[in-house]
């Protein structure tokens, strides 16, 4: 065993020997792998906290609906109470209750300012309508106040849950494939590094023939030395992106959806999985780029 490992480290310090450790070659594969992990960094990190916004919008409105009641002013008080009664008499309603002035002041106040004078203005009454597991029949419910009380609308949010869900699978699917591209370009920069390197060094690479090395042995030092490289530059732009990304503001409600676009939890986790891709990445596209221009130079 100990005989095996000295041949092995012999072996590895000839091999470091046949490619250059300095140069543009070297320069570039560790700045391409560092600048595609940190584009790969931020691709993640929108991808999830769009997804996990969209999640939380959807889940917010899945178990909840609104009637609004719009009426001439002397019938609002009647029609607010027969919707009222309607909706507590309804299956699969668990709590409905009118929305006050001041909470009415609090979702316009976003677009229009916290000092609206709301008491001035014809705003319909809004009932906030709080579904069981169950749900309830929106068709029946839609006709019963139609009955009850003719100036009440319900709004399901089912128009505004779709297209939420349907983003957040289409930026998922953009991400996966900006990740994709990624690592495609990161394959494609350090095979011209690699081919640069190899060609650098034919007359050594003849050499090395001459005294009875083979293309294998010759090959697995440019992919050992390239696929180290690529894991190093990788790690670099992994590290500056997180903490680029943990300098970003947090999550905060009055920041809406331009906040909270950093990991949260064990998802920090993702991005260390991207030296190691790059690395295989790196490993694959330095094995093909020398298999191709070691034929070459027979």
């Amino acid at each position: 065993m100990s005989v095996f490992s000295s041949v092995l480290k012999r072996d590895n310090a000839v091999q470091d020997r046949i490619v250059p450790p300095t140069g543009f070659t070297a320069q570039l594969t560790i700045l391409t792998a560092a600048a595609m992990a940190f584009l790969a960094v931020f691709a993640m990190t929108l991808s999830l906290a769009t997804g996990r916004l969209a999640d939380k919008w959807g889940g917010a409105l899945a178990q909840s609906s609104t009637v609004r009641i719009s009426a001439p002013v002397d019938q609002i008080e009647a029609q607010t109470k027969a919707a009222m009664a309607v909706l507590t008499t309804t299956p699969g309603v668990r709590e409905a209750r009118v929305l006050s002035l001041e909470e009415e002041r609090a979702l316009l106040a976003p677009w229009l300012g916290p000092s609206l004078p709301i008491e001035n203005l014809p705003l319909p009454v809004l009932i906030d309508v709080t579904e069981t597991s169950e749900g309830f029949d929106a068709d029946g419910l839609r006709l019963r106040l139609a009955g009850e009380a003719p100036g009440a609308v319900l709004d399901d949010h089912t128009r505004w849950r779709r297209p939420l869900l349907s983003a957040a699978s289409r930026l998922r699917f953009l991400g996966v494939v900006s990740l994709i591209l990624i690592a495609g370009i990161t394959g494609a920069m350090i095979t011209l590094a690699a081919n640069a390197a190899l060609a650098a060094n034919g007359k050594v690479i003849q050499v090395l023939r001459l005294v009875g090395a083979k293309d294998t042995f010759i090959a697995s030092a440019f992919v050992r030395q390239f696929t180290m490289r690529g894991f190093v530059g990788a790690a670099l732009g992994v590290v500056i992106g997180m903490l680029a990304v943990a300098v970003l503001p947090s999550a905060q409600t009055e920041g809406g959806f331009l906040t909270g676009l950093g990991f949260q939890g064990s998802e920090w986790l993702w991005p260390c999985v991207i030296p190691p891709i790059a690395a295989g990445v790196a490993y694959v596209a330095t094995r093909m780029a020398a298999k191709q221009t070691l034929k070459r130079l027979m």
